[in-house]
């Protein structure tokens, strides 16, 4: 009772099909399939982006200067 058959799957799909028809069905796949592609789009643009300022600029050599601090004694 839990599960249906292929039959009554069938039979909603031909249901759907009369009610919305064709064209409508593919529409709607079509919208669909782009709205997908640009989410995949979006977060690979999002995990590219994290990549480039998770990394560090790169540095020159550092100006060090060595030495002691003297005070004047005032």
């Amino acid at each position: 009772m839990g599960s249906f058959s292929i039959w009554h799957w069938l039979i909603v799909l031909l249901i759907v099909v009369m009610v919305f028809g064709t064209k409508k069905l593919r529409n709607v796949g079509k919208d669909l399939g782009g709205a997908v592609k640009d989410f995949k789009e979006g977060v690979k643009g999002g995990e590219e982006a994290a990549k480039a300022t998770t990394q560090p600029p790169p540095t020159a050599a550092p100006n060090v200067l060595e030495g002691e601090v003297k005070r004047d004694k005032v």
